[in-house]
């Protein structure tokens, strides 16, 4: 677990993320801020992604490990962020897609209010 939690959650994140977890088993967050909604987390089951000495752990959500590109990171100047959802699908192959909807990711400084983690 990293020194300082840089990732927190709306309560609706937390709760696709609960009802993904009973649906699909362990699971994992990764940011990679790359093209094709590459700015959406991507949510896959827990070792669909084969993580690299490059990626970062910020934290996790509702037990679920969030992963960033740490070369991204440190270019984004080390954010914290907060992660919610939105209404409809992206371009992405993330789990939550099957809902009608998908995870976004906002910077703390544009949130006035945060809940869960």
């Amino acid at each position: 677990m990293p020194d300082e939690t840089r990732i927190d959650a709306t309560e609706a994140a937390v709760a696709a993320l609960q009802a993904l977890h009973e649906r699909h088993g362990p699971l994992m967050l990764f940011l990679s801020g790359g093209c094709c909604d590459g700015s959406s987390p991507l949510c896959l089951n827990e070792g669909e992604l084969l993580l690299g000495p490059n990626d970062l752990l910020l934290g996790e959500v509702a037990g679920v490990p969030f992963y960033v590109a740490r070369e991204q990171y440190e270019r984004w100047n080390r954010p914290g962020f907060v992660l919610d959802v939105a209404a409809g699908t992206t371009d992405a192959f993330s789990l939550e897609a099957a809902d009608g909807i998908h995870f976004v990711t906002r910077g703390e400084s544009c949130v006035s209010r945060r809940t869960g983690s």
